[in-house]
């Protein structure tokens, strides 16, 4: 049996600010984006990536969530707490400076970790906190 993943999903609270993050900072390529059920279905990947690809939908939309339930999910992604994702970079310099330079919540500027990768980390528009990681030179 091979198994690869297909969809990610990230909370996000304004879908027109996670797309603009996403693909004119970020420069993933839009896969879908289309009204689903009074929703928006939108997904992006990375261009080296295209068989992969992240969901953005809005926090605390869920069938089986309460009122309740989603009042909490929207709270969590206020505070950044509620999802993430690891990015490779090449260049983890240069990607730091490109997103920098787009307005991101800077979180951790680059650094060389002692479990070998030198990477650095943002919030998205939504809180979500995204790490970009670049391997040591082989």
């Amino acid at each position: 049996m091979q198994l690869k993943l297909q969809n990610f999903f990230l909370a996000v609270d304004d879908s027109d600010k996670a797309l603009h993050f996403y693909r004119d900072v970020l420069g993933f390529e839009v896969r879908t984006d289309v009204s689903f059920e009074g929703m928006r279905w939108l997904t992006v990947s990375p261009p080296a990536q295209p068989d992969i690809e992240i969901v953005l939908h809005p926090a605390g939309v869920h069938p089986d969530a309460s009122p309740a339930d989603q009042e909490a999910l929207t709270a969590l992604l206020a505070k950044g707490l509620l999802g993430g994702a690891v990015f490779a970079t090449d260049d983890c310099d240069a990607a730091f400076a490109h997103i920098r330079d787009s307005g991101a919540e800077v979180v951790q500027e680059p650094i060389d970790q002692p479990y070998g990768v030198r990477d650095c980390a943002f919030r998205d528009p939504a809180g979500n906190m995204l790490r970009f990681a670049q391997q040591p030179a082989r």
